[in-house]
């Protein structure tokens, strides 16, 4: 075994692990961490319970085993990320400020050696953090209290009449940003499960989705991360939140004991699910090294 446990979970401020992403704290254990170092011995292969394997046959991100940092009071765990130019990434556990320092140090030498254009630090926080930046890791617990169904003009697109569901199409180029061209194009492959769509007017102004459920690294059913998107000039009439909603009644109505979400701080998405009442489990703050 190469973490000691003892040293690693005193340094983890939120539940994240590198080339893995959030997972639910009762998850977090060092087999997840040991695991991500033995994928990185077969080149490019998935964890069984990656949460990224439903959108590629490889892995895009590997740990770099031989370059991490593992001390009593702090861990730096490098990944190399092969898409586009290349970027490195080291993932700061550590109470003292002078750990992010260190990993930019090290993210830098590391781009270099690997010819990478990209270098960042990435610095989980907890929960308590004054003032946070970049991204919020969010729980939903479906076990906590029910999930009744949203009203409103919110169904499955493959519901809709087919008139309605021919404007998915500009809908999803209008929002490509948000990633609902990548998620249109993986619709028509047949290769993802059903898209909850709100429509005005005949028109597909809203969605959300894949709806997918699966086992996490303990054999938890968890709804994956969708992609979530309401035009502009059809926001502020609560279809937004109509889509959160009915997606959380699918995921309960589905067997997922939980989901985890990650919001931008302070954006459309932070805020609705914290006024929805989710728990805040910690963030991640990535800057350039």
């Amino acid at each position: 075994m190469f973490f000691r446990w003892d040293w690693l979970r005193p340094v983890l401020t939120a539940p994240v692990v590198p080339t893995l992403g959030p997972v639910h704290p009762h998850a977090l254990t060092v087999d997840l961490f040991e695991d991500t170092l033995r994928a990185a011995v077969t080149d490019r292969s998935f964890l069984h319970y990656d949460k990224d394997r439903r959108w590629s046959s490889e892995k895009d991100e590997t740990v770099l085993r031989g370059d991490v940092v593992h001390q009593p009071d702090h861990t730096l765990i490098p990944t190399l990320t092969r898409r586009g130019q290349g970027t490195v990434k080291v993932f700061a556990y550590g109470h003292r400020g002078s750990v992010v320092d260190e990993a930019a140090e090290l993210a830098v030498k590391l781009a270099t050696a690997h010819d990478a254009m990209k270098a960042r630090v990435v610095r989980p926080l907890g929960p308590e953090t004054g003032f946070p930046r970049g991204t919020r890791i969010q729980l939903k617990d479906f076990t906590a209290c029910p999930c009744p169904a949203p009203s409103g003009p919110v169904r499955p697109v493959t519901d809709w009449p087919t008139v309605v569901q021919e404007t998915f199409a500009p809908f999803a180029t209008a929002m490509a940003a948000d990633g609902l061209a990548f998620l249109h194009a993986r619709m028509r492959a047949g290769r993802c499960g059903p898209v909850l769509a709100a429509a005005v007017e005949d028109r597909i102004v809203g969605a959300i989705g894949p709806m997918e459920v699966r086992p996490d690294a303990i054999g938890c059913p968890q709804l994956m991360p969708q992609y979530f998107a309401v035009l502009p000039e059809a926001r502020g009439q609560g279809l937004g939140r109509a889509l959160w909603r009915a997606a959380m009644h699918w995921g309960q109505s589905h067997g997922a004991a939980y989901q985890l979400l990650q919001t931008e701080v302070g954006g459309p998405s932070d805020r609705l699910c914290q006024a929805e009442g989710l728990t805040s489990l910690g963030f991640t703050h990535t800057t350039p090294a």
